[in-house]
C-alpha cells in the first residue's frame, strides 16, 4: 500500500464524504448564523441557568463595542485567563467581533509563565475571574509585564440567582477583594449597551487566536490560527456526527475551554451545529455525573483520565447515563483496560481522536458509529491528507509498509508560530506543491484508512491530555543551587496516562533529600507539570560527546 496517500484509498466510515467543501467564514460570522437561525435556542447551561444563543450574542457584541472604547481593535490581542465560565464565549466571540486576535492562557500557569507569554503575543488586555488564584496571579502580571488593562469578570453574576447570592454571603473567601481603578475594571463596565464595531473581517487571511504550544527544548510557541482554520476544524468535526439533528445535541463541557480540543470540539463546534454546552468550571468528577444526568448529555470529549475517575467515582453506578450517545477520547492514548471497563460500565461507545494545537485541535477520530478500532485514533476528518514521513530524513517518505512520521496537509492546518519564521523549515515540508505540517508523531495507516500512534518523535509528556515539556520543568530544578544535571522523562501512570519524573545529579558537599527537593520544585511550576518523584543518581547518561542523553535514560527507566 502506497504511504503516500489520503483516505480516498480506502473505504471511508463517516457519515459525510470525505471531499466535502465548506464554507468559509469568519468565527463572528459563524456565530451570527447560528444565532439568527434560533435565538432563543440554548448555548450554555451553567450550574443551573442557561444562556440563550442570543443573550451570548449580544453580550459578545457589547464586549467588542467595549473594547473598541479602549482603543482595541484589528490585530490587537486580547487574552483569556479563564476556567470554563459563561463569560468566556462572550469574551472569545466578542474580542473577534472587534477585530482583535484572542490569546488563551491556562488557568495553571504561574506568575512567570503568564507574564513571559503575555509579553511574547503582546497581549494588551486579559479577562479573568474574581477568583483568588487567578486574580492574584493576573494582578502580579498586570505589574510585571506590559499588560495594560485587567477585565475581572465576578462568578456571582453568572450562576442563578440564589447560587450567586449564596456566594457572595457565605463563601466570601472564594471572592478575591478586587482593587478596580482606571487599569483594573469590571466586566459589567465593559459590556456597555451600545453597537459593535463595524469591522471587516478576512475569513481567509485575518489571525483569529493564538494558541500556545512548546517542544522539548525552548519555550512555548504561539500557534497562529485564523478565522479559517477555526471554523473549518469546527465544520469538519461536525460532519462526523451522524446523530440527525444537530440542534439538538447537548455537549458534557468538562474540557477547559483553554485547550485546543475543547475550543475546536466544544465551543465552535456547538456554534457550528446549533447545539448546546452543559459546562461545569472544572472537572470535579460528581458535578460532572449530575451535570450529565440534569441536561441528558448526548456528547461527552474528554481525556482518559476524566473517564477513569468516573469510573473510580461511587455515584457512577447510579447516575442516568442513557443520554449520552458518545464519548470521544483525547489528548493522550486510553488504557485499553479503561476503554473496555467504562463500555462495560455504562454502556456508552467510547471513540478515540487525534490532533493537536497546530491543526487546529482535531485531525482524525473513529466513526460514532459503526466500524471503529480500539487502539487507533480512527479515519482523518474530511478534507484532510496525510503522508507518512522517514523518521531520519522527512525529505524522504517512510519504507512502504513501514511506519513514520505523520505529516498532515488540511484546511485546519496552522499558518505558522508566532514571532518564529525561522523554524518554519522544522515545522513543515514541501511534497507535490503542498505544504505538510510534521507533527513528529509516528504513525501506520491500515489497509482500512485506520490510523494508529506507534511512537513519538518529540519528547512530550503527555499528562492528562495536557502537554508537558521536559526542559522547561528541567529548567526549573537547575534554578536549586544543590543540582547539578537533570533530565526529566514521563513515566506510566495509572490515572494520567503519564507523569514527569525528574532524575538529577547534586554538586559535591550538599546535603538536601529528594522529598524535599520535589516539594521546592513542584511549588514553582505549573500544576499538570508536576514531578511524581525525583531520584537523585551518582551519574545521568550521556552521548559520546558528553551531551544528557534522555533517550538512553528512557530506555533504562521503561
Amino acid at each position: 500500500m502506497p504511504t503516500d496517500m489520503n483516505v480516498n484509498n480506502a473505504p471511508y466510515h463517516h457519515p459525510t464524504p470525505w471531499d466535502t467543501e465548506f464554507e468559509l467564514m469568519s468565527l463572528p460570522e459563524m456565530f451570527r448564523r447560528t444565532m439568527a437561525h434560533n435565538p432563543s435556542a440554548p448555548f450554555l447551561h451553567f450550574l443551573g441557568r442557561t444562556y440563550s444563543y442570543r443573550e451570548k450574542y449580544e453580550e459578545a457584541q457589547r464586549f467588542a463595542a467595549g473594547l473598541a472604547d479602549m482603543g482595541i481593535g484589528k490585530g490587537d490581542r486580547v487574552g483569556l485567563f479563564l476556567p470554563n465560565v459563561p463569560i468566556y464565549a462572550s469574551a472569545y466571540y466578542g474580542a473577534m467581533m472587534a477585530g482583535a486576535v484572542v490569546v488563551n492562557f491556562s488557568p495553571l500557569y504561574s506568575v512567570d509563565e503568564l507574564a513571559w507569554q503575555v509579553g511574547d503575543s503582546g497581549t494588551r488586555v486579559l479577562i479573568t475571574l474574581d477568583v483568588p488564584e487567578l486574580y492574584e496571579t493576573a494582578s502580579e502580571v498586570l505589574v510585571e509585564s506590559g499588560l495594560e488593562t485587567l477585565i475581572v469578570g465576578r462568578l456571582s453574576d453568572m450562576l442563578p440567582w440564589i447560587k450567586g447570592a449564596a456566594l457572595k454571603l457565605l463563601k466570601r473567601d472564594q471572592i478575591a477583594t478586587v482593587g478596580y481603578g482606571p487599569r483594573v475594571r469590571a466586566w459589567s463596565d465593559c459590556t456597555p449597551a451600545k453597537p459593535a464595531p463595524d469591522v471587516t473581517i478576512n475569513a481567509a487571511e485575518d489571525l483569529a487566536l493564538l494558541q500556545y504550544t512548546g517542544g522539548t527544548t525552548g519555550r512555548p510557541k504561539g500557534a497562529m490560527l485564523g478565522h479559517s482554520q477555526l471554523v473549518m476544524n469546527a465544520q469538519q468535526v461536525a460532519a462526523i456526527n451522524p446523530f440527525g439533528n444537530p440542534r439538538a445535541e447537548v455537549f458534557m463541557g468538562a474540557l477547559p475551554f483553554f485547550h485546543v480540543f475543547a475550543n475546536t470540539a466544544l465551543l465552535n463546534h456547538a456554534v457550528a451545529s446549533g447545539g448546546s454546552i452543559a459546562m461545569v468550571p472544572r472537572f470535579e468528577t460528581k458535578q460532572v455525573l449530575q451535570t450529565i444526568a440534569k441536561y441528558k448529555a448526548t456528547g461527552f470529549p474528554g481525556v482518559p483520565t476524566m473517564f477513569q475517575a468516573m469510573l473510580d467515582h461511587p455515584d457512577l453506578a447510579k447516575t442516568d447515563l442513557s443520554s449520552l450517545k458518545v464519548c470521544i477520547s483525547g489528548g493522550a492514548p486510553m488504557p485499553a483496560p479503561v476503554h473496555t471497563r467504562f463500555e462495560e460500565v455504562t454502556g456508552v461507545r467510547v471513540v478515540e481522536g487525534y490532533g493537536l494545537t497546530e491543526s487546529a485541535g482535531v485531525v482524525s477520530v473513529n466513526p460514532y458509529e459503526g466500524t471503529r478500532k480500539k487502539g487507533t485514533i480512527g479515519q482523518l476528518v474530511a478534507g484532510t491528507e496525510i503522508v507518512l514521513l522517514d523518521k531520519e530524513d522527512p525529505t524522504k517518505l517512510a519504507p512502504e509498509g513501514e511506519p513514520g512520521e505523520l505529516a498532515i496537509h488540511g484546511p485546519q492546518n496552522m499558518r505558522g508560530y508566532w514571532n518564529k519564521p525561522d523554524i518554519a523549515g522544522e515545522t513543515f515540508v514541501e511534497r507535490d506543491g503542498k505544504k505538510w505540517l510534521r507533527t513528529g508523531d509516528v504513525a501506520f495507516m491500515d489497509e482500512d484508512g485506520f490510523l494508529k500512534i506507534v511512537d513519538r518523535i518529540k519528547d512530550m509528556i503527555a499528562v492528562g491530555g495536557f502537554k508537558v515539556f521536559p526542559s522547561q520543568v528541567e529548567d526549573v530544578i537547575l534554578q536549586h543551587e544543590a543540582v547539578k544535571e537533570a533530565l526529566v522523562i514521563g513515566v506510566p501512570d495509572d490515572y494520567r496516562g503519564e507523569a514527569p519524573r525528574a532524575f538529577i545529579t547534586l554538586h559535591d558537599q550538599t546535603d538536601i533529600g529528594a522529598d524535599a527537593l520535589r516539594g521546592w520544585l513542584n511549588d514553582r511550576i505549573g500544576k499538570h507539570e508536576r514531578v511524581d518523584k525525583i531520584v537523585i543518581r551518582d551519574e545521568l547518561p550521556k552521548t559520546i560527546i558528553g551531551k544528557l542523553d534522555r533517550k538512553a535514560l528512557r530506555a533504562e527507566v521503561l
